[in-house]
């Protein structure tokens, strides 16, 4: 499941970070690599402190059903959660890569909450039985990164999140 959020930073960095003149080219790894850890770190913290709830919430409420970057990512940054990771995220750009703080915020603005919403929208996806909320929780909390499917009768945090979502 971590492997996904690496996939949709690499696949969201390509023009935010990689083709960005305003990113030295020789770091455009490891501020992928900052990007993905931001968000695994982030959910993780939130996931130690009890926040379980919160990230139910973004997940119900946070993808774009629409498939393109229109009114989804709104809304994703409003959320305190991708508000916290941009922060974060911007923060580390500033002070490990000494970029400006307004490339820095455009970096992270564009690319935290367009990674996010491509996950939200896998793990929402019906027809992608390997992204679900199970995983990407277990993943997190050190578990086996694919969690048996929840058909022997025991309690799926993705069924929870369908109920939600329709």
């Amino acid at each position: 499941m971590l492997e996904q959020i690496v996939n949709l930073v690499k696949q969201f960095g390509q023009d935010t970070v990689v083709n960005n003149p305003e990113v030295p080219n020789e770091y455009n790894q490891e501020v992928l690599a900052d990007a993905s850890s931001t968000i695994t770190n982030g959910f993780q913290n939130i996931l130690a402190g009890g926040g379980f709830e919160n990230i139910l919430d973004l997940f119900k409420g946070g993808g774009n059903k629409t498939g393109n970057s229109g009114g989804g990512i709104g809304s994703l940054l409003k959320n305190p959660i991708v508000t916290m990771m941009v922060g974060y995220f911007i923060s580390k750009l500033v002070n490990k890569y000494q970029m400006s703080p307004s490339s820095a915020s455009n970096v992270a603005n564009s690319l935290i909450p367009n990674a996010l919403s491509g996950l939200i929208n896998q793990t929402n996806d019906p027809n992608n039985p390997n992204v679900t909320l199970d995983n990407l929780v277990n993943s997190l909390t050190g578990g086996n990164d694919q969690v048996q499917e929840s058909n022997q009768g025991g309690f799926s945090l993705q069924n929870l999140l369908e109920q939600f979502t329709g």
